[in-house]
This record gives structure tokens, sequence and C-alpha cells, in this order.
């Protein structure tokens, strides 16, 4: 069997690693004339993504991160509300990593398993043949395939190919922005994600060493930025915007944001709630094409990760790329959605609302500290998939 990914972001690559491990051969074909070096934000890995990951071989030490190990949510006034804990037991902690560091890893990775990665390929057609699937790009060139899978993010051709009616990206209310300040400390443990819950915007730092302190903000905004007014954004207006949403709390919120050279951002943060078409025939999604979630739940990333290995032992379980299809979405539909709509929910409690500040930061917010201190098991992070399995539904069993 061949299979074209399309996409060369974070389920592209490590869904062509699993296919490999399947003995099932893959190539990946990314839109842009070259990875992502340098360029973007950091994201979390959680887990159940890192002992996904564990499963192709690769160690998360060598994705330049470090061992995120709790979060501490804080008040405007800086008062602790909450600690919740980002690994539990004996397995690993939530890697911070930058996004531009993860995609290299996982393409040099790749092409050193001799999976063939081909940029400058922005696809333009689909087409289902007797023999499998063609893809047409704009450059001319076509690829022919057995299966085409489409990990080509939030903004999926793929998708729009698979179904014209497919719903578009939600804004949540959010607009997204981070960086790295150097050259300025904070008074928390390194490892610590500190998260605070200010009076007009949403902001969270953790220390990766002395005088390293990462750092994101949500800013709501009732309409998304478009496409202009993202680019045409300057970023001494944008550095002002954001020292006058924290100046009025108690935090390092100015202070880093004094001292990033280059804060990344504004983005619009979107989700998929539901895309009722993953798959047709010998097409199908993966990833944020067919599940975009809030990067409120720290788990993007790692579902995409968890994507890659499960829809290769589905095709490696199963006689027709259909049949595959079909498996993995019953695999998978149910846990995502969840996810999804919990991180919604998540992402609401960082909008300022004067009427429901007092119930988050006195009720709320203590109750889900505690529930986490006494719990033992995390539906989210403590999923695991076995990759010897074989069943009709290609299904993991989560380690509950």
């Amino acid at each position: 069997m061949d299979v074209i990914i399309i996409g060369a972001g974070i389920a592209g690559p490590v869904t062509a690693m699993a296919l490999r491990k399947a003995g099932i051969r893959a190539e990946v074909y990314e839109a842009y004339d070259s990875g992502a070096d340098g360029v973007g934000a950091f994201l979390s890995l959680a887990p159940n993504g890192l002992a996904a990951l564990d499963l192709i071989g690769i160690d998360p030490r060598d994705l330049g991160g470090f061992d995120t190990t709790a979060l501490e949510l804080r008040g405007a006034t800086g008062r602790p509300l909450a600690r919740i804990p980002m690994g539990r037991g004996d397995g690993p902690a939530t890697q911070s990593v930058r996004r531009a560091d993860l995609y290299a890893a996982l393409r040099d990775e790749a092409l050193r398993r001799d999976i063939p990665i081909h940029y400058g390929k922005r696809l333009t057609g689909v087409t289902t043949t007797p023999g499998g699937v063609e893809a047409a790009f704009a450059d001319g060139t076509t690829a022919h395939g057995d299966l085409l899978l489409g990990a080509d993010g939030v903004r999926s051709r793929v998708r729009s190919l698979l179904d014209p009616d497919s719903p578009d990206p939600r804004y949540t209310g959010l607009l997204n922005t981070g960086g790295y300040a150097t050259g300025v400390d904070v008074d928390t443990p390194a490892g610590l994600f500190v998260m605070q819950f200010g009076r007009r915007a949403f902001f969270g730092h953790v220390r990766r060493a002395a005088g390293d302190v990462w750092w994101f903000a949500n800013v709501p905004s009732r309409r998304a930025l478009t496409d202009a007014e993202t680019a045409e954004r300057r970023p001494a207006e944008w550095r002002a915007r954001l020292e006058g949403l924290f100046a009025d709390d108690d935090g390092p919120a100015v202070d880093l944001i004094r001292a990033t050279p280059d804060a990344v951002g504004p983005w619009n943060t979107l989700d998929l709630p539901r895309v009722p078409v993953w798959h047709r025939g010998p097409v199908g999604l993966i990833g944020d094409a067919a599940h975009a979630i809030s990067p409120t739940s720290g788990q993007g990333a790692s579902l995409a990760i968890e994507d890659g290995i499960l829809v290769a032992t589905a095709l490696r379980d199963h006689g027709s790329p259909a049949d595959a299809l079909a498996a993995f979405e019953r695999a998978r539909r149910g846990r995502v959605e969840r996810m999804i709509a919990q991180a919604k929910r998540t992402a609401n409690t960082k909008i300022p609302n004067p009427l429901t500040r007092t119930l988050r930061d006195h009720v709320i917010l203590p109750l889900v500290g505690r529930a986490a201190a006494r719990a033992t098991r995390d539906p989210a992070t403590d999923y695991r998939i076995t990759w010897d399995q074989r069943d009709d539904t290609a299904a993991s069993r989560p380690a509950l």
C-alpha cells in the first residue's frame, strides 16, 4: 500500500513514521516551500502524546523542550486559586516545546528513516481512480497512491475537497500571542506554569531557566482578525496594547512583555467542534483537519500524534482503505469531540465577566484544584495506545 500524506506539520511526519513501522509506504507533501524553522510560538506535549511518540521510537528529550510539571492558576491580584499536576505517577511530565523545534525534529527523524518529504506542493485537486487516488498540485505535478490522508491543519484543503459543505473553523473569542523573555526572571520554580486570569486578558508564563521565561497571552476580542489586519499589525503597537491590558494585574506580565524582543502574533484562536465527513473512499482526514481543538486544552499536538499512530494501526489491520478509515473514525470521534467541547468551556472562562468572576475564583477553580490533587487518573493524559492490539476497530485502550 502507498499512502499520500498532505501536510508536514505534526500529524504528517508522525503518521508516515507509524506507517513505516506498520510496513506501509508513505510520502509527505507540504504546501510551503520549506519547513517552519525558527518560526512560531510554543506548545505543550502531554503525557499521552509523549507515550504515543515513544511507540515510534522518538524520545521527548530529543525535541528541544523541557519538563512542565504543574500549572498554578491565579487571580488578577496574584492570589493562587488552584494547582493542577501536568503528569502523574511514574509517567512522563508534560513538555513545553517550541513549535518550530518540534516540526524540525519530526521532519529530520522522518528523513533519517528515508521517508520522502516534498515541499512547495500546494494541493489543488484530489481524484479517485480505479487504482486508488491521485493528488494534483499547483506546480503541475501529481502523486498517485492507494490512499490520501489530509494532515493539513485547521484550514485543510483536503477537507474542503472531500466535503465542499464542511464547516469553517470557529473563532473562540480569543486572540493568541506569545514570546520568549530574556534577561528577566520570575519568582517561580522552573517548570511551573503560572496562568493568571487578569482583569482584561489571560496571561501564562513558565520559567525554563534563570532569565529564560516563555509566555503567552489570550486577549478577548469580539471578532476575529482578518488576514489583512493580521498582516498590518505593527509590533510596537501590539506590545503597547498588551502592556496596557496587564498594567493593573499583580504579576510579571508587563516585565516579560517588555523583555521579549519579538513577540509572536496575534492570531485568531480557532477550533472545529464537529466535522461531519472525515473520509470518503480512499481519502481521509487526521489531526486538526478533522478535529481542531483550542490551545486552551494543551492537547492539540498530542491528539495529532495519537491520530498518526491509530490511523497506521487501522490501515495495518484492515483490508481496504475505506474500512480502515471508518475504523479510525470509530476509534477517535467520541474522544476528540468531548475534549474540544471541554476546551471551549475552558476558553470561555478566560473572557472577563464581572458577573461570574467571583464564582470562578472563589468556588469553581478551588474545587477544580482540589479534585485534581485527589485524582489518580485523567482521561485525557492517561490515554494509551497499544501498538500490538489488533481488532476490528483498531481502537486503543485508555490506561484507566
